[in-house]
């Protein structure tokens, strides 16, 4: 199963930028879809996901900036990421969960340059 996530890109502090995931494989309104953050030597983290009844969630590091929403027609999941830091940078993966598996798309690189 494949993900593809775009969007990513250079960006100065305290600019936007929109991430996007689709994928031609697997229907995501029934799927918990999510978006981690890989910074730089770093772990994966979490940054923000959402349910199937569309309920998000998102680390403390990104609350009241990023946005994650989802578009059933489109079948794309997306992360408005506003007012970005340089502790954003890193590499964003996007997942579905379902039923105790996990898929991830390639994953999409972001900069923000101070």
């Amino acid at each position: 199963v494949q993900l593809q996530a775009s969007g990513g890109g250079l960006v100065q502090a305290g600019g936007s930028l929109r991430l996007s995931c689709t994928s031609s494989r697997i229907t995501f309104r029934f799927y918990v879809m999510g978006w981690y953050l890989q910074a730089p030597g770093k772990q994966r983290e979490l940054v923000a996901s959402i349910g199937t009844t569309d309920i998000p969630n998102y680390a403390d590091s990104v609350k009241g900036r990023f946005t994650i929403s989802r578009d059933n027609a489109k079948n794309t999941v997306y992360l408005q990421m506003n007012n970005v830091k340089p502790d954003d940078t890193g590499v964003y993966y996007c997942s579905a969960l379902f039923g105790g598996s996990t898929y991830w798309g390639q994953g999409t690189l972001v900069t923000v340059s101070s």
